[in-house]
């Protein structure tokens, strides 16, 4: 089953359980708009090669759209759909002022130059500009996409419009418009929640131990944040392996390896015992976090977590059927629309803060932050009401409040 059928068969369940009218599931089931567009790019030989382009936005009853930009080969129309799904999610049970969108890009970053991959930052937002903006569309980093992109892409609409458009796009550098905090806010919002997960199982996070797959920004920061709150980090990993160790692994030494050549993969990495990418999610821990991509945890795998806590750091890194599997043997799951929501947390502060030309330090993006991710993660619970399953907590949480927004607009 794909990521947008499990999307649209969890987003049918809880309107039936919440007994919204048959029109909020109509306005929710699918986005409100889809674009798809091509985008040139002149490559280092003279060639012109298109790569396809697609933003999904969902549901702007409760804000202009917000969401991530990613750039990887595999790409398609139907997970960036589903992913802007969760994105309105996300927002709502966070209760940030954003309806959900997604962006991509089908391309492997990897193959293109730097000069190369400006064209395809800049190229998108020519193709989108006009459904983009401040208080329509806002775009943030995602896979494969960072700052620098972000900035290249501030240009371009800044460039289009003949002014700065600082509040357009979020994560961007502190340098132009910037909010502190924000490449870590991912992985610093996961590793709250997680700390409260944990006490919620009755874990001191003090030793407690922690194995996280995927190694970039999300999975590096959460790892960082766990252990300056004493959690043991012993196994980290990325696309091409991983390394563990019992004791606990160096996260600092292990970022300033990895940052000190190009290319450097944990594969390499001169600490602990080497392991395949997958292996944290299967190692004996109290908490696992999946921070890659999604559908890493399925029925075929599900049966070798030992965790008793799982963390969604990625995006759908658990498909239903695992995620049921997981309820059924006792394990706590922390869904992604909660765990991950950091990051879409702190683009509102970006945004806010770009608005009033006014910035914050970053212990208070710190403190706001832990404040946001803490009431979410309560407001969870309490939906919850005892029920093991959060991820639908969450849902029933988000929708409700959609609900409640769409008939205040007269929508339904």
């Amino acid at each position: 089953m794909s990521l947008w059928t499990e999307t649209q068969d969890l987003l049918r369940d809880v309107t039936a359980e919440l007994a919204c009218p048959p029109s909020v599931f109509s306005l929710l089931r699918e986005p409100r708009r889809v674009i798809t567009a091509q985008i040139p790019v002149r490559r280092g030989s003279g060639q012109i090669e298109c790569f396809t382009a697609y933003r999904s936005q969902h549901c702007d009853v409760a804000g202009p759209y917000k969401g991530g930009i990613r750039f990887h080969p595999k790409v398609t129309l139907e997970e960036i759909k589903a992913l802007s799904v969760e994105m309105t999610i996300k927002c709502r049970v966070v209760n940030i002022p954003f309806g959900g969108a997604k962006g991509g890009v089908q391309v492997d970053p990897t193959a293109l130059d730097p000069q190369e991959l400006e064209q395809v930052a800049r190229g998108y937002v020519d193709v989108m500009g006009d459904n983009l903006g401040p208080d329509r569309d806002i775009p943030a980093p995602d896979v494969f996409t960072n700052a620098r992109t972000m900035a290249w892409m501030f240009d371009q609409f800044s460039r289009r419009h003949g002014r700065n458009h600082f509040s357009f796009i979020t994560g961007k550098p502190a340098r132009i418009g910037g909010s502190r905090g924000r490449e870590e806010a991912t992985g610093y919002g996961v590793a709250v929640v997680a700390i409260k997960a944990l006490g919620l199982r009755h874990i001191d996070p003090h030793g407690a131990r922690a194995a996280i797959q995927g190694f970039g920004n999300v999975g590096a920061n959460a790892a960082l944040a766990l252990q300056r709150a004493g959690v043991r980090v012993i196994a980290l990993s990325d696309v091409r392996g991983g390394v563990y160790d019992p004791a606990g692994l160096p996260v600092e030494q292990l970022i300033q390896w990895e940052a000190a050549g190009t290319g450097r993969t944990l594969a390499e990495a001169p600490f602990g015992q080497h392991i395949d990418p997958l292996d944290p999610l299967f190692l004996d821990a109290e908490v696992v976090i999946p921070a890659a991509m999604q559908m890493q945890i399925t029925k075929d795998n599900v049966g070798r977590v030992r965790a008793p806590l799982v963390v969604e750091a990625a995006n759908a890194p658990t498909t239903h059927e695992a995620h049921r599997r997981l309820l059924s043997a006792g394990k706590m799951v922390v869904p992604d629309v909660l765990a991950n929501a950091g990051g879409v947390t702190v683009s509102y502060f970006e945004w806010v803060q770009d608005l009033d030309s006014y910035f914050w330090d970053l212990e208070e993006v710190r403190t706001r932050l832990t404040t946001f991710m803490t009431r979410a993660f309560e407001d969870v619970l309490a939906e919850a009401a005892g029920d093991a399953d959060l991820r639908r907590a969450a849902y029933r949480l988000a929708i409700r409040r959609l609900w409640e927004a769409m008939g205040d607009r007269g929508w339904v």
